[in-house]
């Protein structure tokens, strides 16, 4: 056989392993492991820093993004945002422009201002009402209300409530202004005071046609703790007024007692008709207008006489339910105090009425019927009482009154009713005399004649 050649020992510096499985495939020999903490911590660095460069860059932008808007929604601009004129901020657009971004022309000038609108104030009113208060009084009427059923007449006793304003006194009276139709046909008046005392009331004067009349309490029928804790209250001028301008109604509002109630100026001078059962634009011939404070205040039946307040507690208005009545809401009139002022200073100077006994009133000795707005447009005739009979011997025959003459006043005080004027005589008792203003027919038309006629009594009226 063949020698082996080979040594028996083959001496190799690499060692090579096998296994059952792969015993003909060398392993490759292992590496030795490379040293690489260094690099991992300087990578990690890096990165800890990029993340918090990100951070911050977020929240910065955060931050500055809130105060704009913060800065946008309460109406400020910083000092630094501000353009120092016209012309940067015409560079600013232009610069803009310059980018590429297109620019929109502002619209040219129109004249026409930007409303500028100041923040409103909301107003604690206690305050005023607390002063005034003590001025404003509660008004009842007890009236004879008389109704007609197939030819015969039933008479009632009738109450209504409404409000007053002390404006004044002098040497034995306190002086009170209300409504007309208030007081009208009153048989009793009295008063309620703010701290709940009455008082009677008697009539000063009135103006019809005004809405207005001025009633009066004697000074000695008021007790000291009551004259304490009264006041008279401040006139204002209602022709300052703005629209818009808080304003305070005080009254006796559905009887309940006295009430406040708040609102602003609606509308100023508003024209309404005295006869306020038609509308604006039924309203016909040489019917009055006044003018009228026009509030938001709600001012409710009993509230008629009240006072329409100013911020300042000065009265500059006369409240009067009557106009308008329940066909709308939220509106509400008030007589314009400027405008009532004369016309009050007036009644206040006459001398107080007072009524007598039904066994001692005076009679002019007439028959009469009214002549209504409809008669006087057709036949030409002055709103009155026209005088269809004269019984002879009374005062009226002695003075002259014919028939077809038309009262129109009594002492002054406008008449334009039967009702009316059998309402004045109360106050005068047989053998008065008064001053009627009367108007006769006359080829030229009718002519105004004043004439003074003694009043009769009531047995001489029944002869």
């Amino acid at each position: 056989m063949y020698e082996n050649n080979y040594p028996n020992q083959y001496e190799n510096t690499n060692t090579y392993h096998y296994t059952t499985e792969n015993s003909h495939i060398p392993k490759e020999p292992e590496k030795p492991k490379k040293s690489g903490g260094a690099g991992k911590k300087i990578a990690l660095g890096i990165c800890c820093g990029l993340l918090f460069g990100v951070f911050a860059g977020l929240g910065f932008t955060a931050v500055t993004t809130a105060s704009e808007f913060l800065i946008e929604t309460s109406g400020l601009v910083s000092e630094s945002e501000k353009p120092e004129d016209e012309e940067d901020r015409k560079e600013d657009v232009e610069n803009d422009a310059g980018d590429g971004e297109e620019v929109k022309e502002e619209p040219e000038d129109s004249g026409i201002a930007q409303a500028s609108v100041p923040q409103a104030m909301i107003t604690d009113v206690t305050e005023v009402v607390k002063a005034v208060m003590p001025s404003v009084v509660s008004v009842n009427n007890k009236y004879i209300e008389t109704t007609s059923f197939f030819g015969q007449q039933y008479s009632s006793e009738g109450n209504s409530s409404g409000s007053g304003i002390i404006v004044g006194e002098n040497e034995t009276e306190l002086l009170l202004v209300t409504n007309y139709h208030v007081v009208e046909e009153a048989e009793e008046l009295s008063v309620q005071f703010c701290d709940g005392s009455q008082a009677q009331a008697q009539m000063k004067g009135s103006d019809r046609h005004k809405d207005l009349a001025v009633i009066a309490v004697q000074i000695e029928d008021i007790d000291e703790e009551t004259k304490n804790a009264i006041a008279i209250a401040t006139l204002g001028d209602s022709t300052q007024l703005t629209v818009g301008e808080p304003v305070i109604a005080i009254g006796n509002a559905l009887g309940y007692g006295q009430s406040v109630t708040t609102g602003v100026v609606s509308a100023l001078n508003r024209p309404i008709g005295v006869d306020m059962t038609v509308s604006m634009e039924e309203q016909e011939g040489d019917e009055e207008i006044n003018t009228f404070i026009q509030t938001d205040a709600a001012i409710n039946p009993g509230n008629s006489g009240g006072a329409l307040l100013n911020i300042k507690g000065e009265v500059i208005g006369i409240n009067s339910n009557k106009i308008g009545g329940t066909a709308v809401e939220g509106m509400g009139y008030a007589i314009p105090i400027s405008d009532a002022h004369p016309i009050i200073e007036n009644l206040m100077a006459r001398e107080t009425k007072l009524r007598v006994d039904e066994e001692k009133q005076g009679y002019l000795g007439i028959t009469g019927i009214d002549v209504v707005a409809e008669y006087s447009e057709i036949y030409g005739m002055p709103m009155g009482v026209y005088v269809s009979s004269v019984s002879e011997g009374t005062g009226a025959h002695k003075a002259g009154l014919v028939r077809g003459d038309v009262i129109t006043a009594v002492n002054d005080q406008e008449i334009s009713s039967m009702v009316e004027l059998k309402e004045e005589l109360t106050y005068y008792a047989a053998g008065d005399t008064v001053e009627l203003t009367i108007m006769q027919g006359s080829p030229t038309g009718y002519q105004a004649k004043k004439v003074s006629v003694t009043l009769s009594s009531k047995e001489l009226m029944e002869q």
